[in-house]
């Protein structure tokens, strides 16, 4: 099988997600299926979080990077492959009234979803803006906290994702991540399949690659909890974790 291209990678990924939010029995981010709620609490979540946003719930991440995040009132967040919200919606919560959360996400059936979650439970200052992370449809020095859940190993060109994570984040800004990183060498037949790309393995980078691209992008980085546990509950101990960073700009 030829190698495939960024934009057909991207297609791929699209097609995959698109399919998670129109039908919530599909399974996302990991090579198991287990109920949403379920992996839910294994990745972070508590259950009044998973209560109070059940529609926006998709049962996918691999952590709860607001859970670790220092988000205050009257920040503005941005949530990189926002989903159908989650994420988001726990950050306005932070926030407050003067604060304010954008969502980007790459997947048109995605935004019309967390779109819809948004109204539902009323929010005003948390909109969802259809875009690539690696193209952010913001402008420099614009947020004070960036938050991703499982979406970087998603990109083809991670240097760019962190390169346009810089630039948006103010002086002093901070970024935390939940991702999934390798610990060994996946098999080229591996790395070729659609189903592991979708589940967040296929793209992703070994753990030294990962952080030495944020490094590069201008970042300074604390490591704030390596879950390897994730390995045997959704991914077939694939020998992987998912790494939980503080990065600072």
């Amino acid at each position: 099988m030829a190698k495939k291209n960024n934009n057909e990678v991207k297609e791929i990924i699209k097609k995959g997600y698109s399919q998670i939010a129109s039908d919530s029995s599909i399974c996302g981010c990991g090579c198991g299926c287990n109920s949403k709620d379920k992996v839910a609490r294994e990745i972070g979540y508590n259950e009044k979080e998973i209560d109070e946003f059940s529609d926006a719930n998709l049962g996918l991440g691999c952590g709860n990077p607001v859970a670790l995040s220092k988000i205050k009132e009257g920040d503005i967040v941005l949530d990189f492959g926002s989903g159908a919200g989650f994420d988001a919606f726990l950050a306005v919560k932070k926030t407050g009234a003067s604060g304010r959360v954008i969502g980007i996400d790459m997947t048109e059936k995605m935004i019309e979803k967390a779109r819809e979650n948004a109204r539902k439970y009323g929010y005003k200052n948390v909109e969802f803006k259809l875009g690539d992370i690696e193209n952010i449809p913001i402008e420099n020095n614009f947020a004070d906290v960036i938050i991703s859940n499982c979406v970087i190993n998603l990109a083809p060109d991670k240097d760019r994702v962190f390169s346009e994570a810089y630039r948006v984040l103010k002086k002093g800004g901070r970024m935390y991540l939940s991702d999934i990183v390798l610990l060994g060498k996946l098999s080229k037949k591996q790395k070729e399949d659609e189903r592991l790309l979708v589940s967040c393995v296929a793209g992703a980078l070994e753990k030294e690659a990962y952080v030495q691209k944020i490094e590069r992008a201008g970042f300074k980085i604390r490591i704030l909890n390596e879950d390897r546990e994730i390995s045997k509950t959704q991914y077939s101990s694939i020998s992987l974790e998912s790494i939980k960073l503080e990065c600072i700009k």
